[in-house]
């Protein structure tokens, strides 16, 4: 029986995640921005507020689990939120929120946990990335940035907490069926209406990915890909980059076709 803690653990792969530890039995502190616990929550599930862009709320999470669990043997950093659009496009202001999110949330998790898990010797970091942290398709720099910054962090801390027996690990999903794309609200609204039709057109559901990561998480993988699609993607850009970069082409021409047979879009 593992103790877990799971970030944006109220909806989507979060919740889909929850529900996955809790049926096998481990202990799980699910939390998220609501003040109040989802009523959809299972049973034995504890839930905490927690903003993970606030020093202060994890200073809280962490609090909690040493007094009602005295330690943590796995921290899910799954808290995100999505975005796309053209670099002319997207504000310095989405930029910003992006980030604060889903690069320094993650951040703040992994510093926060990381001096318990060395006092331990033990533990285990699960840091939730995308496909486009390993890929980066046009037209979603801010979103391709912030997740490749993920894969960075979980590689080096895979090294760097080896030796205190600490276990570091980074999940890449392609997209799958959500609650992710109600967090689109950008200036680019014509790209990010792509992304809601990607995500909602996927034969996976949240359900899904999240027992491929936590197979992966048992097996200890570093690098845990959940699709198909997103092996062969990054097997096309490592060992055949001119297909790789042909095929990104096709996506951005195609993408440009489209756009400019169409009025510009309004920002908002």
């Amino acid at each position: 029986m593992k103790r877990v803690l799971v970030t944006g653990g109220a909806s989507g792969l979060g919740r889909a995640l929850v529900a996955a530890l809790a049926a096998r039995g481990d202990r799980v502190l699910a939390t998220d921005l609501s003040e109040q616990a989802p009523e959809d929550l299972p049973e034995g599930v504890e839930y905490l507020r927690l903003d993970v862009t606030s020093d202060d709320d994890w200073a809280m999470a962490l609090a909690r689990v040493e007094q009602r669990w005295d330690g943590l043997d796995l921290l899910v950093n799954n808290a995100g939120v999505a975005a796309g659009g053209r670099i002319d496009v997207v504000t310095l202001e989405e930029w910003r929120r992006i980030t604060e999110t889903n690069l320094f949330g993650v951040v703040r998790g992994c510093r926060t946990f990381t001096p318990l898990f060395k006092r331990q010797g033990s533990g285990h970091i699960l840091n939730v990335s995308s496909m486009a942290g390993l890929v980066h398709p046009p037209q979603m720099s801010s979103y391709n940035t912030v997740k490749a910054a993920v894969v960075a962090l979980s590689e080096t801390l895979a090294h760097e907490l080896a030796p205190y027996g600490v276990r570091t690990s980074v999940t890449c999903p392609s997209f799958f069926r959500s609650g992710l794309a109600s967090s689109l609200r950008g200036s680019d609204t014509e790209v990010e209406a792509g992304a809601v039709s990607l995500i909602n057109g996927s034969r996976l559901g949240a359900d899904d990915v999240a027992a491929r990561i936590l197979r992966g998480v048992d097996r200890r993988r570093r690098l845990i890909l959940t699709d198909r699609d997103g092996r062969l993607a990054l097997l096309a850009k490592r060992l055949t980059r001119p297909l790789y970069d042909y095929a990104m082409g096709r996506v951005a021409e195609n993408a440009h076709r489209r756009q400019t047979s169409q009025p510009a879009p309004s920002s908002r």
